[in-house]
């Protein structure tokens, strides 16, 4: 609910000495990609505040990709996809390509974001989930994400997921089973916040 200017106006205030960036609140990507004004003009914003931007964020843009849609996930996407669930996904993975193209261009080398999880509807264990629909579930977020990783790869970016509920990974073990999933590759790592561990006791 803050514009540009007035984040980096507060957050300078109070001490912070840089910010991550919002793509669907504080940057416009697609904008960033065609317009070096544009670029020009949000990196003078930053120097007015003395702030550094370490990241942007597409957690949004994420979580279309990979989950099940239902009509919540209308919110996050264009109004002229609504209820148009394939072009919805369709969207938010050529999104997730431009906001890597994008971060390279701002000089930004991290993206932190959700995956999405076409399984979380079944993490509680009854009706018991077989380990097949799990593995699937996860071989599932592959297939729609290493396409985006390879971009990733090429802007020489890092995706780092957010491990939160109702993502493909949502605490230690799933967040072990993806990695191993993806094979380790070194464009995807993990956004740490603590504040989603505290109600597992970690």
């Amino acid at each position: 609910d803050l514009s540009p200017e007035e984040l980096c106006s507060l957050v300078s205030s109070i001490g912070y000495q840089g910010i991550e960036a919002a793509c669907h609140a504080h940057l416009d990507v697609r904008k960033a990609l065609e317009d070096d004004q544009y670029v020009m003009d949000f990196h003078s914003l930053l120097k007015k505040y003395n702030l550094g931007i370490w990241a942007i964020s597409a957690h949004l843009i994420g979580q279309c990709v990979g989950d099940n849609w239902d009509p919540r996930l209308d919110n996050f996407a264009p109004g002229s996809l609504s209820g148009k669930p394939d072009e919805i996904r369709d969207w938010a993975v050529e999104e997730m390509k431009a906001v890597a193209r994008a971060a390279k261009k701002l000089g930004i080398h991290i993206v932190t974001c959700f995956m999405g999880s076409p399984i979380w509807a079944y993490w509680y264990s009854y009706p018991q989930t077989p380990q097949k629909m799990v593995d699937q579930g996860f071989e599932r977020i592959k297939e729609l994400w290493d396409p985006i990783l390879d971009v990733f790869d090429e802007c020489d970016v890092k995706l780092a997921l957010e491990i939160h509920p109702a993502e493909i990974a949502f605490d230690y073990y799933t967040t072990e089973k993806l990695l191993k999933t993806f094979e380790f590759r070194p464009a995807l790592g993990i956004n740490f916040d603590p504040s989603h561990l505290v109600w597992q006791g970690v």
